[in-house]
């Protein structure tokens, strides 16, 4: 089951490359990551050029664009973790000889999923998703009729797709030079905008999931493969409660089996010195 259907009627072209991206996941994880970083890449660009809510930063790449503070102000805080995600494993497939495992390819399109889904949420005009749709890990396809992609064909297509695609600081760069059509567009999706979200949204973007992969991506990329079981929630003694037992989510240990670092996941809006 294509998982990604929702956007076909209204998000044709972000449609095209978020189901590439989830019908490689297994066969070639690797390039799955490159079309889930150029999904997501689409979206944004899309929210740019039809959103007025949007300042354009002074580099349109994609890092500048997320970055920006109405940006993270437009889509909160659990979608912009998840573009960040997907963004440093669609880096790591293109530039990086690491190896990309199944893993990594059905973390990066299951964050797609969750930041698409809140884009037709968001600005659907005919149709939305359905409240109930979740994302489901198990029916991502396990073949594909096409070969891998190396990183050198990567690099490769990622170099023709920039130079085709067009450049949101020359489209946007003088607002009141806008073309008419596109500023009835503006205002037309301005109002899908605010009727969709005047609406609860009760779709579950499992932020705290979202929070540990991050942290796992950073820590792997600096050296601490994480792949033993004591790396994670490891359980102490002598905590502050009523069992005095307690859990470190991450501790980075030695090569003298001693622990060097302990790492504590916190939500962005907790005092880092509170217990869990």
């Amino acid at each position: 089951m294509n998982q990604f259907v929702f956007l076909k009627p209204e998000f044709p072209e972000i449609y095209e490359e978020a189901y590439k991206a989830f019908r490689l996941a297994y066969p070639d994880p690797r390039t799955a990551c490159f079309y889930a970083r150029r999904a997501l890449e689409l979206t944004v660009n899309w929210l740019y050029k039809h959103d007025n809510s949007l300042n354009l930063p002074y580099q349109d790449n994609l890092s500048a664009l997320i970055h920006e503070p109405t940006f993270k102000t437009l889509v909160g805080q659990a979608v912009f973790n998840k573009a960040r995600i997907i963004i440093k494993l669609g880096n790591q497939a293109v530039h990086s000889s690491k190896p990309i495992s199944i893993n990594d390819a059905t973390i990066a399109v299951q964050e797609l999923f969750h930041v698409t889904y809140w884009l037709a949420h968001t600005y659907g005009r005919s149709s939305q998703p359905d409240p109930k749709l979740t994302f489901d890990p198990n029916v991502l396809p396990k073949t594909a009729p096409v070969p891998k992609q190396t990183i050198e064909q990567l690099q490769k297509l990622e170099t023709q797709l920039q130079e085709r695609d067009e450049k949101l600081s020359t489209l946007l760069a003088d607002k009141n030079a806008l073309d008419e059509e596109l500023k009835q567009l503006r205002a037309s999706i301005a109002a899908v905008k605010k009727a969709n979200t005047s609406q609860p949204d009760p779709h579950d973007y499992s932020e705290a999931q979202t929070r540990d992969i991050f942290i796992d991506l950073l820590l792997k990329e600096v050296g601490w493969p994480l792949d033993q079981p004591r790396d994670r929630e490891f359980e102490v003694t002598g905590m502050p409660n009523s069992s005095e037992q307690g859990f470190v989510d991450y501790v980075l240990w030695g090569d003298d089996g001693k622990p060097l670092g302990l790492v504590e996941a916190k939500r962005t809006r907790n005092d880092p010195l509170e217990g869990n």
